[in-house]
C-alpha cells in the first residue's frame, strides 16, 4: 500500500464534514496511547492570522534550542505541509507508516477528517521526538479536535465573523467558541478587540492582550517587511519580521509575547522572527519578469487586512485574480477588494467543489473590466498577457494551492479538497 492509498482514504473523509466534539479524538489518542503527553503544547487559534502565528512563534521557539513540531491546516500543495519538524517536512515513507496504522483505529472510531489528521499529527511529533508542539487550531476552538489536547499556553490571535453557520452569528458567540482553547491558571496571549476581552477572562487563564498588558510599535520597511517593538510587562523586545502588512507585524508580536511567556530569550525571537517563512499569505512570488503576491483572503476581515497593507506598500491599483469558496461571506471580501481592481480575472479552485461559480462572482465588481475563467491555469494565461509588474491572486486557500505550484514550476496535488 501507498501514500496514495492511505490519503484517498483519507481525502475521501471530508465529504462526511465537520461533526464537533472531542469524544471521538479523544478515544483515537487514548487507542494511540497518549502520543500527546510525550511534549509540550501549545495552541493557536483566532480567526485570521493563526497559521502566521504560529509559524512564527515555533520559528521563535526552535531558535531557542527547542525541537519543534508545527501543525497548521489546510496545506496549500502538498499533504506533508501539515506537519514540520524542526522546520521540515517528514519524509512520506514516515507519514505513510504512521497514517496505516493509525486508519483501521479511526474507522472503527468513526472519527473525521480533521480529528485523523489531528490525531496523525500528534502520533508523528511525538514518535520524531519534538520537545514542544505548536498546534493550529481548525475550526471555532472548544470542540475542535485540537482542544482535546493539554496546552501549556494558548494564543487566540482575533475575532471575525466566519464560519457563522458553525461558530454563531456574532462576534461575541464565536469569542466563547475561540475561548475553549485557554486553560485555568495558565498563561493565554491574544489580540482580541478589547470589547471580547472578558468573554476570554471568563475562562479564567492569566491572559495577556494586545493594548492592555503589551503593546507594538511597527515601523513598517515596504517589501522587506517590518521593524516591531513590543513592551510587555517585564520585557521590551526588538525584531524585525518579514511578514507584511500591520497584520503580519502584530502576528508577529503576538507570538513573540508567547515565547517570552514560555521562556525564550530576546535575542532567539529576534533569531526566529526573521527567520519565518508562511507561504501564500502575502507571499511575493517571481513570475514571467513581474511579482505576483499570493494571499488566502477568504473573509471580509482577512481581506480588509489585506487591503490595507497594499495601501501601506504604495500600490494603487493592480490586477487580481480571485476565486473563493461559495459558502463565505464573498461579498464582503468582494468590496474591500475592489477599489484596488485594475482588472478581475474570476476563476475557480478545480480540486475544490466548495468553489464558486465564478460567472457567480462577476457582479461583486462593478465598474471593473472582469474576465470569466474556469481554472487557475487560465486565469494565469489571462494574467501572462497583461505583462503587469505586480498582480494579486487571492481568495480560497485551496485556489492559493493550485495557482501557487503552478507559478514556481513545481508539481500540485491532485486531489479534492474540501477541508
Amino acid at each position: 500500500m501507498t501514500l496514495g492509498d492511505d490519503l484517498s482514504w483519507l481525502f475521501a473523509q471530508q465529504r462526511f464534514g465537520v461533526r464537533p466534539g472531542l469524544e471521538r479524538v479523544r478515544a483515537l489518542l487514548a487507542r494511540l496511547g497518549e502520543p500527546q503527553d510525550a511534549y509540550r503544547v501549545i495552541l493557536v487559534g483566532g480567526t485570521n492570522g493563526k497559521g502566521s502565528t504560529a509559524a512564527t512563534l515555533a520559528a521563535m521557539l526552535r531558535a531557542s534550542g527547542l525541537y519543534v513540531g508545527l501543525f497548521t491546516s489546510p496545506h496549500l500543495t502538498r499533504f506533508t505541509e501539515r506537519f514540520l519538524v524542526d522546520g521540515a517536512e517528514l519524509p512520506e515513507a514516515v507519514v505513510q507508516e504512521a497514517l496505516a496504522r493509525l486508519r483501521p483505529v479511526a474507522v472503527e472510531l468513526e472519527a473525521t477528517f480533521f480529528e485523523i489528521v489531528t490525531a496523525l499529527g500528534v502520533l508523528l511529533f511525538a514518535e520524531a521526538g519534538v520537545q514542544v508542539a505548536v498546534m493550529e487550531v481548525g475550526l471555532g476552538g472548544r470542540l475542535d479536535a485540537t482542544n482535546a489536547l493539554n496546552p501549556e499556553l494558548s494564543v487566540v490571535t482575533n475575532v471575525a465573523l466566519d464560519h457563522t453557520e458553525i461558530l454563531g452569528k456574532t462576534r461575541e458567540a464565536i469569542a466563547t467558541e475561540k475561548a475553549g482553547i485557554l486553560r485555568a491558571g495558565r498563561p493565554a496571549v491574544t489580540g482580541v478587540d478589547m470589547t471580547l476581552l472578558p468573554t476570554l477572562l471568563q475562562r479564567g487563564a492569566d491572559v495577556w492582550a494586545f493594548g492592555w498588558h503589551f503593546g507594538a510599535q511597527v515601523q513598517p520597511l515596504g517589501w522587506a517587511g517590518s521593524d516591531v517593538t513590543v513592551s510587555t510587562p517585564r520585557q521590551t523586545l526588538v525584531f524585525r519580521t518579514p511578514l507584511l502588512g500591520e497584520h503580519g507585524a502584530r502576528n508577529a508580536a503576538l507570538a513573540a509575547v508567547a515565547a517570552f511567556r514560555l521562556g525564550v530569550s530576546p535575542d532567539a525571537i529576534r533569531q526566529g522572527a526573521a527567520a519565518t517563512v508562511w507561504p501564500g499569505r502575502l507571499e511575493v512570488v517571481s513570475w514571467r519578469g513581474g511579482r505576483v503576491l499570493l494571499d488566502g483572503a477568504h473573509n471580509p476581515a482577512g481581506a480588509e487586512a489585506l487591503a490595507a497593507a497594499l495601501r501601506a506598500l504604495g500600490v494603487d491599483r493592480l490586477p487580481i485574480v480571485f476565486g473563493a469558496a461559495g459558502d463565505k461571506d464573498v461579498s464582503g471580501v468582494a468590496a474591500a477588494l475592489h477599489p484596488l481592481a485594475a482588472q478581475v480575472i474570476l476563476t475557480r479552485a478545480v480540486l475544490s467543489p466548495r468553489a464558486a461559480d465564478p460567472a457567480t462572482l462577476a457582479p461583486l465588481f462593478p465598474g471593473v473590466s472582469v474576465t470569466l475563467t474556469d481554472s487557475p491555469q487560465q486565469a494565469l494565461a489571462v494574467l501572462a498577457e497583461l505583462h503587469a509588474p505586480l498582480a494579486l491572486v487571492c481568495g480560497s486557500l485551496y485556489l492559493i494551492g493550485e495557482v501557487r505550484p503552478l507559478l514556481l514550476n513545481e508539481a500540485g496535488e491532485a486531489r479534492e479538497r474540501w477541508q
